[in-house]
């Protein structure tokens, strides 16, 4: 047994450095009108109804729009955004400005899962700790949304509180 241990051991030891530089950067996909799109009606509607939330509310900071896309009791599970569709707009009002809206969503968009009620967005994003060029990387930040009626009544993330 401990032989086993050893040799697996250094199997990974030897093969640690393989790993380490094997990671291959996420990449954007530049198509949005073929994220958006498929042959499941209600799934578009879905996927439509998130990106152009993601558009018109979050990215352009148009806290008026937040009605047309949120249900009132909007559940929030990232840790540092109250709960419901008023306090979502009371915390985001503070730290955006309307600004123009953008025909496409300006984030590097990744893809666009639809399945039944839930749309997952997943975004690049940059993993970098330093200015180091030598320690760059990128990773995936993905953002999840429950839709309910046509609105959007869930939302989780992978943020940490702060």
């Amino acid at each position: 047994m401990n032989r086993l241990l050893s040799t697996a051991g250094l199997l990974f030891a030897l093969a640690a450095p393989a790993f380490v530089q094997a990671q291959v950067a996420v990449q954007a996909n530049p198509d949005h009108a073929q994220l958006l799109a498929s042959p499941d009606a209600r799934l578009a509607a879905n996927k439509r109804l998130v990106y152009d939330f993601w558009r018109e509310v979050v990215e352009a900071g148009h806290m008026e729009l937040a009605d047309k896309y949120m249900d009132e009791s909007y559940i929030q599970h990232n840790p540092n955004v109250p709960t419901s569709r008023a306090a979502f707009v009371r915390y985001f009002s503070k730290i955006s400005r309307p600004k123009p809206i953008e025909p496409l969503v300006k984030a590097p968009l990744v893809s666009i899962v639809a399945d039944g009620d839930f749309v997952v967005l997943s975004f690049v994003r940059d993993g970098s700790a330093s200015k180091d060029v030598t320690k760059h990387y990128t990773t995936t930040w993905f953002d999840m949304f429950r839709v309910q009626d046509g609105k959007i009544a869930e939302h989780w993330d992978g943020a940490l509180k702060q």
